[in-house]
């Protein structure tokens, strides 16, 4: 079974659905620890809230960034990354479709550099 978070923007939950559509599809075993508009987390203030973050990112076995030009403005994406990459999580990257531009952050674009260089030789299901 694969514990899978996926990060993304709520007003943007369409790309949420439908990468769960393809996962369900697939019929990949997995388990989602993504926090969605349905099963928010209620932490009161933006510490607490990074705990809560971390705290869900940690059993995931991989994490899944929709990425578009509103995750280079999002600070919780990229808090989200930074702490996937802190864990040495898998990390996955998906375009979204139709979308030619891609815009990252320098601080993305650098860890997902440093994060292919240390992952190069490890299995999803190490």
């Amino acid at each position: 079974m694969y514990h899978i978070f996926i990060s993304h923007a709520w007003k943007r939950s369409d790309h949420y659905d439908k990468v769960k559509e393809w996962l369900d599809d697939s019929g990949i075993d997995y388990s989602d620890y993504s926090v969605t508009k349905e099963n928010p987390l209620h932490s009161g203030n933006k510490t607490k809230l990074k705990e809560d973050l971390t705290t869900q990112i940690r059993p995931a076995s991989c994490v899944i960034i929709l990425s578009g030009m509103y995750a280079a403005h999002s600070d919780w994406i990229e808090y989200e990354l930074s702490e996937a990459s802190r864990m040495d999580k898998y990390i996955i990257g998906v375009k979204p479709w139709g979308q030619e531009r891609l815009v990252f952050t320098a601080v993305i674009e650098e860890m997902l550099q440093s994060y292919r260089v240390s992952r190069s030789r490890k299995s999803l299901t190490d």
